[in-house]
Protein backbone atom coordinates (compact mmCIF):
# COMPACT_ATOMS: atom_id res chain seq x y z
CA UNK A 1 0.00 0.00 0.00
CA UNK A 2 1.16 3.35 -1.13
CA UNK A 3 1.59 6.19 1.78
CA UNK A 4 -0.46 9.03 1.70
CA UNK A 5 1.49 12.26 1.71
CA UNK A 6 -0.26 15.90 2.37
CA UNK A 7 -1.78 17.62 -0.92
CA UNK A 8 -3.40 20.95 -1.66
CA UNK A 9 -5.84 19.32 -4.04
CA UNK A 10 -9.52 20.32 -2.62
CA UNK A 11 -11.06 18.49 0.09
CA UNK A 12 -13.45 16.54 -2.03
CA UNK A 13 -10.78 14.82 -4.35
CA UNK A 14 -8.71 14.10 -1.30
CA UNK A 15 -11.54 12.18 0.17
CA UNK A 16 -12.06 9.80 -2.75
CA UNK A 17 -8.80 7.77 -2.07
CA UNK A 18 -10.19 7.19 1.99
CA UNK A 19 -13.50 6.01 0.76
CA UNK A 20 -12.19 3.56 -1.60
CA UNK A 21 -9.67 1.92 0.94
CA UNK A 22 -12.35 1.73 3.70
CA UNK A 23 -14.49 -0.10 0.67
CA UNK A 24 -11.96 -2.27 -0.35
CA UNK A 25 -11.20 -2.73 3.29
CA UNK A 26 -15.22 -3.74 3.75
CA UNK A 27 -15.07 -5.62 1.23
CA UNK A 28 -12.37 -7.60 2.11
CA UNK A 29 -13.98 -8.03 5.63
CA UNK A 30 -16.87 -9.50 4.53
CA UNK A 31 -15.00 -11.67 2.14
CA UNK A 32 -12.85 -13.24 5.05
CA UNK A 33 -9.97 -11.77 3.33
CA UNK A 34 -6.47 -12.35 5.89
CA UNK A 35 -2.68 -12.81 5.74
CA UNK A 36 -1.46 -16.10 5.15
CA UNK A 37 -0.46 -18.06 7.99
CA UNK A 38 2.88 -18.34 9.01
CA UNK A 39 4.14 -22.25 7.92
CA UNK A 40 4.25 -24.85 10.81
CA UNK A 41 7.84 -26.59 11.30
CA UNK A 42 5.92 -29.37 12.46
CA UNK A 43 3.75 -31.40 10.54
CA UNK A 44 0.42 -29.63 10.79
CA UNK A 45 -2.45 -32.34 11.47
CA UNK A 46 -4.92 -29.80 12.59
CA UNK A 47 -8.47 -31.61 11.55
CA UNK A 48 -6.53 -35.03 10.37
CA UNK A 49 -6.14 -36.52 13.98
CA UNK A 50 -9.08 -37.04 16.81
CA UNK A 51 -9.03 -35.28 20.25
CA UNK A 52 -6.96 -35.78 22.93
CA UNK A 53 -9.27 -39.03 24.55
CA UNK A 54 -8.38 -42.40 26.61
CA UNK A 55 -9.15 -43.48 29.65
CA UNK A 56 -5.80 -44.84 31.75
CA UNK A 57 -3.85 -44.84 34.92
CA UNK A 58 -1.33 -42.22 35.71
CA UNK A 59 1.82 -42.86 37.49
CA UNK A 60 0.47 -42.31 41.15
CA UNK A 61 -2.12 -44.77 40.17
CA UNK A 62 -4.77 -42.66 39.50
CA UNK A 63 -7.57 -43.35 36.95
CA UNK A 64 -7.65 -40.41 34.06
CA UNK A 65 -8.92 -39.07 31.03
CA UNK A 66 -8.23 -37.24 27.80
CA UNK A 67 -9.73 -34.49 29.95
CA UNK A 68 -7.78 -34.30 32.90
CA UNK A 69 -5.31 -32.98 30.35
CA UNK A 70 -7.22 -29.66 29.36
CA UNK A 71 -5.85 -26.57 30.29
CA UNK A 72 -2.12 -27.56 28.68
CA UNK A 73 -1.00 -28.18 26.08
CA UNK A 74 -0.14 -31.31 26.00
CA UNK A 75 2.90 -33.50 24.23
CA UNK A 76 1.96 -37.38 24.10
CA UNK A 77 4.80 -39.95 23.22
CA UNK A 78 4.36 -43.40 23.08
CA UNK A 79 7.16 -45.39 24.83
CA UNK A 80 8.39 -47.61 27.56
CA UNK A 81 10.82 -47.70 30.34
CA UNK A 82 13.04 -50.72 28.96
CA UNK A 83 13.54 -48.96 25.54
CA UNK A 84 17.48 -48.99 25.52
CA UNK A 85 17.80 -45.95 23.04
CA UNK A 86 14.68 -43.86 21.45
CA UNK A 87 12.58 -43.49 24.52
CA UNK A 88 15.03 -42.01 26.26
CA UNK A 89 17.06 -39.71 23.60
CA UNK A 90 12.76 -38.64 22.99
CA UNK A 91 12.25 -38.07 26.45
CA UNK A 92 15.74 -35.94 26.90
CA UNK A 93 14.62 -33.69 23.63
CA UNK A 94 11.80 -33.08 25.33
CA UNK A 95 12.71 -32.01 28.28
CA UNK A 96 15.36 -29.44 26.14
CA UNK A 97 12.18 -28.07 24.33
CA UNK A 98 10.76 -27.08 27.82
CA UNK A 99 13.77 -25.81 28.79
CA UNK A 100 14.29 -23.66 25.70
CA UNK A 101 10.71 -22.05 25.93
CA UNK A 102 11.24 -21.15 29.28
CA UNK A 103 8.67 -19.89 31.92
CA UNK A 104 5.61 -20.75 29.29
CA UNK A 105 6.80 -24.50 30.09
CA UNK A 106 4.48 -24.19 32.76
CA UNK A 107 1.44 -24.44 30.19
CA UNK A 108 2.45 -27.28 28.69
CA UNK A 109 2.66 -31.23 30.02
CA UNK A 110 4.76 -34.44 28.56
CA UNK A 111 2.30 -37.63 28.18
CA UNK A 112 4.33 -40.85 27.75
CA UNK A 113 2.44 -43.44 26.94
CA UNK A 114 3.21 -46.95 27.78
CA UNK A 115 2.89 -49.49 24.82
CA UNK A 116 4.38 -52.21 27.10
CA UNK A 117 1.96 -52.25 30.16
CA UNK A 118 3.01 -55.73 31.01
CA UNK A 119 6.27 -54.55 32.37
CA UNK A 120 5.24 -50.57 33.08
CA UNK A 121 3.62 -50.46 36.60
CA UNK A 122 2.25 -46.48 38.13
CA UNK A 123 5.48 -46.99 39.80
CA UNK A 124 7.80 -48.22 37.48
CA UNK A 125 6.33 -44.94 35.19
CA UNK A 126 6.72 -42.72 37.84
CA UNK A 127 10.61 -43.35 38.98
CA UNK A 128 10.82 -43.38 35.05
CA UNK A 129 9.13 -40.11 33.51
CA UNK A 130 10.61 -38.27 37.31
CA UNK A 131 14.03 -38.69 36.22
CA UNK A 132 13.75 -36.69 33.38
CA UNK A 133 11.29 -33.94 34.83
CA UNK A 134 9.62 -33.85 38.40
CA UNK A 135 7.11 -31.07 37.02
CA UNK A 136 5.50 -31.41 33.67
CA UNK A 137 5.86 -35.01 32.46
CA UNK A 138 3.57 -38.03 33.70
CA UNK A 139 3.83 -41.94 32.81
CA UNK A 140 0.20 -43.80 31.63
CA UNK A 141 -0.61 -46.98 31.54
CA UNK A 142 -3.54 -49.23 31.35
CA UNK A 143 -5.09 -52.68 30.52
CA UNK A 144 -3.58 -54.21 27.06
CA UNK A 145 -7.25 -53.12 25.48
CA UNK A 146 -7.00 -49.34 26.40
CA UNK A 147 -3.34 -49.12 25.06
CA UNK A 148 -4.45 -50.68 21.71
CA UNK A 149 -7.55 -48.51 21.81
CA UNK A 150 -5.64 -45.21 22.19
CA UNK A 151 -2.81 -46.70 19.68
CA UNK A 152 -5.10 -47.38 17.10
CA UNK A 153 -7.00 -43.59 18.04
CA UNK A 154 -3.37 -41.90 17.14
CA UNK A 155 -2.08 -44.41 14.03
CA UNK A 156 0.51 -45.68 16.57
CA UNK A 157 2.31 -49.12 15.57
CA UNK A 158 3.86 -51.00 18.07
CA UNK A 159 4.85 -54.38 18.65
CA UNK A 160 6.62 -56.82 21.16
CA UNK A 161 9.62 -58.54 19.94
CA UNK A 162 10.46 -62.36 20.07
CA UNK A 163 12.06 -62.78 24.25
CA UNK A 164 15.46 -64.05 24.67
CA UNK A 165 16.48 -66.83 26.95
CA UNK A 166 16.45 -64.46 29.83
CA UNK A 167 12.84 -63.55 28.64
CA UNK A 168 13.48 -60.08 27.93
CA UNK A 169 12.52 -58.25 25.10
CA UNK A 170 11.96 -54.94 23.42
CA UNK A 171 9.14 -53.59 21.54
CA UNK A 172 9.17 -51.60 18.39
CA UNK A 173 6.93 -48.81 18.37
CA UNK A 174 6.40 -45.37 16.66
CA UNK A 175 8.38 -42.56 17.58
CA UNK A 176 6.88 -39.31 16.68
CA UNK A 177 5.42 -37.15 19.23
CA UNK A 178 1.98 -35.71 19.53
CA UNK A 179 0.86 -32.33 19.63
CA UNK A 180 -2.44 -31.29 21.62
CA UNK A 181 -3.50 -27.41 22.28
CA UNK A 182 -5.08 -26.57 25.77
CA UNK A 183 -8.78 -27.77 24.63
CA UNK A 184 -7.80 -31.30 23.44
CA UNK A 185 -7.51 -30.93 19.59
CA UNK A 186 -4.33 -32.71 17.96
CA UNK A 187 -1.88 -29.80 16.13
CA UNK A 188 1.36 -30.95 15.47
CA UNK A 189 3.14 -34.24 14.54
CA UNK A 190 6.94 -33.61 15.94
CA UNK A 191 9.37 -36.37 13.98
CA UNK A 192 13.08 -36.96 15.40
CA UNK A 193 13.74 -35.31 12.41
CA UNK A 194 12.59 -32.14 13.93
CA UNK A 195 15.32 -29.92 16.11
CA UNK A 196 14.60 -28.79 19.08
CA UNK A 197 14.28 -25.34 17.99
CA UNK A 198 11.54 -26.18 15.44
CA UNK A 199 9.86 -28.04 18.39
CA UNK A 200 10.34 -25.20 20.32
CA UNK A 201 8.93 -22.21 18.50
CA UNK A 202 6.08 -23.96 17.18
CA UNK A 203 5.03 -24.98 20.64
CA UNK A 204 5.12 -21.75 21.90
CA UNK A 205 2.82 -20.72 19.29
CA UNK A 206 0.62 -23.35 20.38
CA UNK A 207 0.80 -22.19 23.58
CA UNK A 208 -0.47 -18.51 22.73
CA UNK A 209 -3.03 -19.49 20.32
CA UNK A 210 -5.91 -17.97 20.53
CA UNK A 211 -7.61 -20.89 19.32
CA UNK A 212 -5.70 -23.36 21.52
Amino acid sequence: MHAFHRSHAPRSRRAAPALAVLAALSACALAGCSQPAEPWHLTDVSGHLPDLDFSLTDDTGAHVTGRSFEGRTTLVYFGYTHCPDVCPETMARLIQVLQRIGPDAQNARIAFISVDPARDTPALLHAYVRAFDDKHAVGLTGSDRAIEAVAQRYRVAYQMEKRDPNGAYEVTHSSAVYIFDREGHARLLATDRDSVDAIAADLRRVIHSKGA
